[in-house]
């Protein structure tokens, strides 16, 4: 192993202890510091930001047929867990076999776990702070291929802003082939994914309608959002018909559901496109199947990212193509109250834990 530093035999971290509420979220001072095997690097984390599977998992969001608690795609998980996918930090050493990074390297951690024989196999992937510890640690062990060195002016809590939000949004734009002159409706838009999506979507030439609190209508139409509507109008045509002279979209990039789901499908166009990464609001909907195959509407699921997408996200963070949301920042030993304000959702952006 290789190392830049000398790494003490414990680290501060925060541990989820089982299912339920945030009391399972317990702060250990001397949790035991990982090692790196091979292929693995050792990451001394910076900053880790914070999502939705975190709390989906503690409270067991994801156990549909019982108590038993579950991980994003439906496997048990082990307790207890270091959780937290979205890590900006610093190399700090290398097992046997890592070579294309250095000691001391600024990094981002791709939260995608694959197997590297089969990387195109979604039933082989896993997620990082869900099937093996995560970043809500001073440092974590990753494989060596999801560690991605970047050249960036930004703070490392605005970078642990990036991972899963971006990468998120960027694949549901791909599966719903967003291109130049779509118009994208984008629900729950002041939120990690939604910000993410209206700046993604606009990169791609796009025209963006964003759906929010109202309260939130200033700060969402400062990421870049074309129109900015309430989160649920009276009349959700008429008011989309106000702001952009349609009743209709191409593209519903969704990620909360809930009872006005049908709503939305609404509003789609001939031959539109619906995309989901979340049911934030009730993951149980209705679908009226005359509205699917009349229309000839194309319905995608986006969770698991291709190989390759995270590179593409670097790319656009160094190239300035995209900017960070960073709505509170806490420090580790809070994490129970950054999660409690991450749940409240009167944020625009992301909340991110810092370690130092």
């Amino acid at each position: 192993m290789s190392s830049g530093s000398t790494v003490p035999e414990t680290m501060r971290a925060c541990v989820l202890t089982g299912m339920g509420g945030l009391d399972k979220l317990e702060f250990r001072a001397a949790w035991p510091t990982p090692s790196p095997g091979a292929g693995e690097v050792l990451v001394r984390v910076l900053a880790c930001g914070l999502n939705n599977t975190d709390v989906n998992v503690r409270k067991g969001w994801y156990s549909r047929n019982g108590p038993r608690p579950k991980a994003w795609d439906g496997s048990n998980i082990a307790f207890p867990r270091v959780q937290g996918a979205d890590v900006a930090g610093t190399v700090v050493a290398m097992g046997r076999r890592v070579d294309h990074l250095q000691p001391g390297q600024n990094v981002l951690i791709d939260p995608w776990l694959r197997d590297w024989d089969d990387p195109d196999n979604p039933a082989k992937c896993g997620y990082f702070g869900s099937e093996r510890d995560g970043g809500f640690a001073d440092y974590v062990v990753v494989g060596g291929r999801n560690v991605h060195a970047i050249e960036s002016d930004l703070s490392s809590a605005e970078l642990a802003t990036f991972a899963t939000s971006y990468v998120t949004a960027e694949n549901m734009l791909d599966r719903a082939r967003v291109a130049g002159g779509d118009t994208v409706l984008i629900t729950g838009a002041s939120g990690g994914v939604g910000s993410a999506l209206i700046q993604l979507a606009k990169r791609r030439k796009a025209r963006t309608v964003a759906l929010c609190g109202a309260d939130k209508h200033h700060e969402v139409t400062a990421v870049g959002a074309d129109a900015v509507l309430p989160r649920n109008p009276p009349d959700l045509n008429e008011a989309l018909r106000e702001a952009i002279g349609d009743q209709h979209v191409d593209v519903v990039a969704d990620v909360v559901g809930g009872p006005t789901w049908p709503r939305l499908i609404e509003l789609l166009a001939h031959r539109g496109r619906y995309t989901c990464s979340g049911a934030i609001a009730g993951p149980q909907v209705g679908l009226d199947l005359r509205n699917l195959y009349l229309r000839d509407l194309t319905f995608t699921g986006a969770t698991i990212t291709p190989p390759g997408l995270f590179a593409r996200l670097v790319r656009y963070i160094e190239a300035g193509e995209v900017r960070p949301l960073l709505a509170a920042v806490y420090p580790l030993e809070k994490l129970r109250e950054a999660q409690q304000a991450f749940m409240e959702k009167r944020h625009v952006g992301s909340i991110v834990v810092t370690m130092r």
